[in-house]
């Protein structure tokens, strides 16, 4: 029997309000059944703590679940739990949002929402994350009890001006919601939502890590003895309830691990590190995040994904969520489970979340934290992970301060101490000479050109160990990181290099007062020759083999770093360089004693063009005339034979 029927009105604008949140709330209709199943997890939760705190609650908890309820003929999709149940005023209260006051405010606040990104965050806001159901169906049907209530509640709507509310006599514990579903439209992204398989795809993709087991009867089809089909009938869970990241450590095995690994990251190959974690406190989250062995095919393609889902109390709530690892990690993967975000968290609203930055600062430093971890007690881990992720990880150094220092305290590097293994900038420190206050470092395309380079022969000749920076984002972070360990980063392909001693600053004082004095009238000439490539010719304390080379000033930008800029089509003001020779060199000091001899003979401005030219190729860089580079060099050859 059903006593105390009641019909209530919405207030006059819901029926437009209602609109708003099928169109343009939800992006995805889907997701109507997260929301279902999520309320009742919830709703299980709270019978659990309940029975616990009233152990005069006269309520079963042995089996507490979820159940879905298809009837294809009438077309009608049930979600029904075991839990806590309503009141029927708790009915009015929480069911009825839209007939409380609340909806003026929620328009506005729809009509200030930019997108439905932004606008769907505003559901979890306002409580009326039952209400999705009516993106999927014609009406609702609400029936619940609540444990100690004499009768139960039964609420309906077909989503217009009104709602019925009634009492009803021996409703079960709990709650079920029937959906009357629209009939399907593929075109408006509108399902079969009786299909098994649909049903199936939904509860695996949003719902398959909450806690109490989801159920539903599946068909199954066989062949016979006589060769016939029959269909047989079972109750199926559908989701693993394997939250892996919600048990500790010691409870998981690897394979545990390495399979979910695969299924989080769409990967093959073994995770190289597994990183579990759990925050306790002003707000609460569970993390477990995966360092892979092998770098995916997109780490730096611009449509690549970030790996990181977020789970909001196990449930699905987004894919590749960005705000909760910085882009230098974007190699990582795994997931966060929050506890107190809403379920319909839009990407604009996270990044406003404090929560979130929380969250993103505390995974930021403990994937941080492992990696060099690794570096001090696993080397071939360490080795195998710098090797895969090293060149995106030190993009970090230029967008990340915060975490600066221990970023470039876990970098490695190529240098000239060692041609097989990299070392660190500690390492580097620990090797300086006496007198050494710079760590040197040069950037180039491959070791091969770097180490032939110009630049490198007065260090070499010294043994001054020089860093090797090949990496594009090497160009990049040098200009950005001022020091580490007090020790101020220099390019030996910039500013003047002074690598002698005081004594043998001394020593070759006399001498090189000499040499300003001879060379003086070739470097003015050679100046004003190159002027339209060059700011100033000077001789070099850098070169011992080579005649010549270029050099930048110690804070200009670097030619690759030009190059760079223009291939990705940012104007970058073409910067002229500084030309230093070598006294010592024959070629340079013929060229003074041709200049001294015949300064009109025009041949001389050739070789002042083809040194520069030389000079310019000797560092990887191009001439901007190759053609007549080439003739002016094959006329001179031609002159020797």
């Amino acid at each position: 029997m059903s006593t105390h029927v009641e019909q209530r009105e919405f207030q006059a604008e819901a029926r437009q309000l209602l609109d708003l949140m099928i169109h343009s709330i939800y992006s995805n209709k889907d997701t109507f059944l997260r929301e279902l199943i999520s309320n009742a997890s919830d709703a299980l939760d709270k019978l659990r703590l309940e029975a616990f705190r009233n152990k005069d609650l006269n309520v079963d908890t042995s089996d507490l679940h979820i159940e879905l309820d298809v009837d294809k003929d009438a077309r009608t999709l049930t979600i029904r739990d075991n839990g806590i149940g309503m009141s029927r005023d708790e009915v009015v209260d929480l069911i009825g949002t839209l007939a409380r006051s609340g909806t003026g405010e929620l328009r506005k606040k729809l009509r200030e929402a930019k997108d439905a990104a932004a606008s769907e965050e505003l559901i979890g806001q306002f409580g009326i994350g039952f209400y999705s159901a009516f993106m999927v169906a014609d009406k609702v049907t609400l029936v619940t009890h609540k444990p100690g209530q004499d009768a139960g509640t039964r609420w309906e709507s077909s989503g217009e001006s009104t709602y019925t509310i009634e009492d009803v006599e021996d409703a079960p514990q709990g709650t079920s919601v029937t959906l009357h579903l629209k009939p399907e439209d593929a075109d408006d992204h509108l399902y079969d939502y009786t299909s098994q398989w649909k049903l199936e795809e939904i509860v695996k993709k949003y719902s398959d890590f909450i806690a109490w087991p989801i159920r539903m009867e599946v068909s199954r089809t066989t062949k016979g003895e006589d060769g016939t089909d029959e269909v047989t009938f079972e109750t199926k869970t559908l989701n693993s309830q394997k939250a892996l990241w919600a048990r500790s450590r010691d409870e998981v095995s690897d394979d545990e691990y390495h399979e979910f690994y695969k299924h989080v990251a769409h990967a093959w190959d073994e995770p190289l590190e597994i990183i579990p974690m759990r925050a306790e406190g002003t707000f609460e989250y569970q993390a477990l995040l995966f360092i892979p062995t092998h770098a995916p095919f997109d780490l730096f393609a611009r449509e690549r994904k970030t790996g990181i889902q977020l789970y909001v109390k196990r449930v699905f709530i987004m894919d590749d969520c960005e705000d909760l690892i910085p882009e230098y990690l974007r190699f990582v993967k795994g997931v966060v489970d929050a506890q107190d975000l809403s379920l319909n968290v839009s990407r604009e609203i996270l990044q406003q979340d404090r929560q979130i930055r929380a969250i993103r600062r505390r995974l930021t430093k403990k994937v941080l934290s492992t990696v060099k971890d690794m570096a001090t007690q696993d080397a071939d881990k360490y080795r195998t992970f710098w090797n895969e992720f090293g060149r995106v990880l030190k993009e970090g150094l230029i967008s990340d301060t915060d975490n600066r220092d221990t970023l470039l305290a876990i970098s490695s590097f190529d240098s000239t101490a060692s041609a097989e293994e990299q070392t660190t900038l500690a390492g580097y420190v620990e090797r300086m000479k006496d007198g050494q206050d710079e760590i040197y470092y040069i950037t180039g395309e491959s070791r091969q050109l770097l180490e032939s380079s110009p630049h490198m022969e007065a260090f070499t000749a010294k043994g001054i160990e020089v860093l090797l920076l090949t990496d594009p984002v090497d160009e990049m972070w040098v200009t950005s990181v001022p020091e580490f360990e007090g020790k101020a980063f220099r390019s030996v392909a910039k500013g003047e290099v002074d690598l002698d001693t005081e004594d043998e600053k001394k020593a070759a004082e006399a001498e090189r007062e000499e040499q300003e004095k001879e060379f003086g009238d070739l470097l003015t000439w050679m100046k004003e020759t190159l002027d339209e490539h060059v700011k100033e010719v000077r001789l070099s304390s850098r070169l011992t083999t080579s005649p010549a080379c270029i050099v930048g000033d110690t804070f200009s930008m670097s030619p690759a770093l030009e190059r760079m800029y223009k291939a990705s089509g940012q104007p970058v003001p073409h910067t002229k360089r500084i030309l230093e020779l070598n006294p010592g060199h024959p070629l340079v000091s013929g060229l003074r004693a041709a200049h001294d001899g015949r300064t009109d003979d025009p041949a001389l401005a050739d070789t002042a063009e083809l040194l520069y030219g030389m000079a310019l190729i000797a560092e990887g860089g191009e001439v901007d005339d190759p053609a007549r580079f080439t003739h002016l060099l094959a006329d001179r050859l031609a002159r020797t034979v």
